[in-house]
């Protein structure tokens, strides 16, 4: 018989109280809530209809589907959020300043909760695939900070989520490190190796409703990389074998990739290369793209924190769910993005830079240095820690009204000491070894636009004139020049 209280979605949201931090599953749109929030939502409009005071703080893994933080910022419902967010109207609500945002580290997230320097939250609302009378919980696609809020929270409200049945069961490793002053190094040596069980043990006391669902994650279909992110990839894929051949690089290392077109193109590309041997990877998702790796036998194994996949690649998953399930791993993201195991596999990162500047500071989270877009997420765990590390973007936006590189960046992310090679579709720069003012004028002949490079090449030339120091030339009164333009009449172009 089943021990655990049956909720409709509604009656588990009527549980949620005011002013409440609660901790929900979801990384990067994969395995998060969907009916809870909801209902969450609609109750919240109609107290606030009421002149009722209602909102929360929500802390997840990372971005969490339209279901989730869209619903949740559309209600006002939101007080606090982290620490990582992708949706327009939550980003909205953050830029008015209405939402309170801690954007922040992933791979720390977890830590900061579990050493006390964020609260606990009091309430998990966990989307899982299975829970056992003795309170064993197998989590959905994802497993981000999910570990965490399970064994802390006093509560706990399940959305226990059919549609995959048993086909996940076994791909998750539920490990989290001890912290200090009793931490022992992780025991992972290689990209498929496991250290903990695939489940989360709790107290069943603690679960307070079930509710069942059977609804897959919003994921968008994968769609064919676009001419500028497959030269993207090009630059990168030529770049390695030019190092492999040089004998720096090592053939069979692990790759951390971030999400997105380029990033997606850069995996389609080495599952299409006839070349390519088979490839690793240690990152945070496991993109859609991984599957035609698959299905052209170039995948060893992927170990992240989600799996996002389309409606199409969930029923593909799910036809061959015993043999697919063996290649992946889903790790808490205090793992997946712990800096001891990506170093130790000697990881090559990629990740999506928003703006660099001629110096290699990159700037990965905000627009004209004070609007959010999505935040850090985890590219400095592996930036700063990775064996050799790639920033991308295309070399201009909105239709050539932005340049990706700037003399100096409006918001720091990764500063020029944890930056190695940028790409564009222009080209790639390798920055290793490089003093500033060399580093300068790489990126800007070998990574901007051709349409900026005038104007960029000008900047430097009178930084070096005009600069009170000339190992960092840096003329602060035209360094937004290029900003302050492009908010003034809508580019950036002179």
């Amino acid at each position: 018989m089943f021990p655990f209280p049956q909720l409709s979605a509604a009656e588990a949201a009527e549980l949620i109280r005011p002013n409440e931090i609660v901790g929900v599953s979801g990384f990067t749109l994969a395995g998060y809530p969907k009916a809870v929030p909801q209902a969450l939502a609609e109750r919240t409009e109609r107290l606030h209809a009421n002149g009722e005071e209602f909102q929360i703080t929500l802390f997840s893994g990372a971005s969490t589907g339209d279901e989730c933080d869209g619903a949740l910022a559309r209600a006002h419902a939101i007080h606090w959020r982290a620490p990582y967010q992708s949706n327009k109207n939550l980003r909205s609500a953050i830029n008015c300043g209405e939402v309170h945002y801690t954007d922040a580290h992933l791979g720390m997230m977890g830590r900061l909760v579990r050493t006390g320097a964020l609260p606990t939250p009091t309430t998990a609302i966990i989307e899982v695939t299975d829970v056992t009378a003795d309170g064993k919980i197998r989590l959905s696609m994802s497993c981000g900070n999910s570990v965490e809020f399970l064994q802390r929270a006093d509560r706990v409200i399940l959305e226990l989520n059919s549609l995959y049945g048993d086909a996940l069961f076994g791909m998750h490793d539920c490990y989290l490190p001890e912290l200090p002053p009793h931490a022992s190094p992780i025991p992972v040596s290689q990209v498929l190796d496991r250290a903990g069980n695939d489940f989360v043990q709790i107290d069943p006391k603690k679960i307070v409703g079930v509710v069942r669902t059977n609804v897959g994650d919003s994921i968008r279909p994968f769609t064919e990389p676009d001419a500028i992110s497959q030269t993207i990839a090009g630059h990168i894929l030529e770049f390695l074998a030019h190092e492999r051949k040089k004998g720096r690089l090592p053939a069979n290392l692990p790759y951390q990739s971030g999400v997105g077109n380029v990033a997606n193109a850069v995996l389609t590309a080495m599952a299409r290369d006839s070349k390519q041997e088979p490839v690793s990877l240690f990152t945070e998702v496991i993109q859609e793209a991984v599957f035609e790796l698959i299905q052209n036998d170039k995948l060893v194994g992927a170990s992240g924190t989600a799996l996002t996949c389309s409606s199409n690649a969930r029923e593909y998953l799910k036809a061959d769910a015993n043999a697919l399930k063996k290649k992946f791993i889903l790790r808490a993201q205090e793992v997946s993005n712990h800096p001891e195991v990506i170093r130790r596999l000697g990881v090559i990162s990629m990740n999506t830079a928003l703006e660099l500047d001629i110096f290699g500071n990159v700037n990965s989270s905000h627009v004209c240095g004070s609007s959010i877009m999505n935040g850090i997420g985890g590219a400095a765990d592996f930036s700063r820690n990775a064996l050799l590390g790639f920033f991308m973007t295309p070399s201009t936006a909105k239709d050539g009204t932005i340049s990706a590189v700037v003399p100096y960046v409006s918001h720091v992310d990764h500063t020029d000491h944890e930056t190695n090679i940028f790409v564009t579709e222009q080209g790639l720069a390798d920055l290793r070894g490089l003093d500033p003012v060399s580093r300068a004028r790489l990126i800007i002949d070998r990574c901007a636009h051709p349409a900026y490079r005038p104007q960029l090449n000008v900047f430097l030339n009178y930084s070096l004139n005009s600069a009170k120091g000339k190992h960092i030339p840096i003329a602060l009164d035209r360094a937004f020049n290029m900003h302050l333009r492009f908010l003034s009449t809508g580019t950036m172009a002179e």
